[in-house]
């Protein structure tokens, strides 16, 4: 039986809230884009965003006008695709890990920025990932991308419990309850501080 790696995330960060949760919003957001999102990012972004976990890990919604999934994308995308691929290292390419000769960003041929952390880390999804399933590719923050063949779920459990999921020596593991911080919605808000249930760790 396949682990439920989504029942795992729920059990470290509690009930989820859902104050945003909306179907039209992602159908909008993927006509756009022209690819679906995995569902289980949907359902973790739908549970808990606008939201930073650990202090570190930022989830926006495509529903918000802060903090907007959708906007956030096209313009992470935008920055990406300035970057001259024909000058960078060999093993920073992100091409040689999907077997392209050319990279995109932002449409279902190449890379989708979906989260980042303050860390200058960035985490795309890949529809067509490296062997034709989608796939998580991780900068780093110093120009390489590590690829992750797993789903979001399963890849954001393991970042909590504090394996490399960023590349080697990427983890950020913090014992006790997983630190949430409900993102401010409007200019006047103040950033709400909670905590997950305990994970006896």
């Amino acid at each position: 039986m396949p682990e439920n790696y989504l029942g795992r995330v729920r059990g470290m960060l509690g009930e989820p809230p859902k104050r945003y949760a909306d179907a039209a919003a992602w159908r909008t957001l993927e006509s756009d884009l022209e690819v679906s999102l995995p569902a289980d990012f949907k359902e973790i972004v739908d549970d808990y965003a606008p939201i930073q976990i650990n202090g570190h890990l930022w989830l926006h919604h495509p529903a918000t006008e802060r903090w907007n999934l959708g906007e956030w994308i096209r313009s992470t995308s935008e920055a990406w695709s300035q970057i001259d691929w024909d000058s960078a290292e060999a093993d920073g390419d992100p091409r040689i890990l999907l077997g392209t000769p050319d990279l995109l960003f932002g449409t279902a041929a190449g890379l989708i920025p979906i989260t980042s952390t303050d860390r200058g880390e960035t985490i795309f999804y890949a529809p067509r990932g490296a062997t034709g399933k989608g796939a998580l590719f991780i900068e780093d923050g110093d120009g390489e991308f590590f690829a992750y063949a797993m789903e979001f779920a399963e890849w954001l459990y393991r970042w909590l419990i504090g394996e490399d999921m960023t590349g080697p020596g990427g983890s950020a593991f913090y014992p006790g309850p997983v630190a949430l911080q409900d993102l401010p919605m409007t200019p006047d808000d103040r950033p709400m501080e909670r905590s997950g249930p305990d994970r006896g760790m």
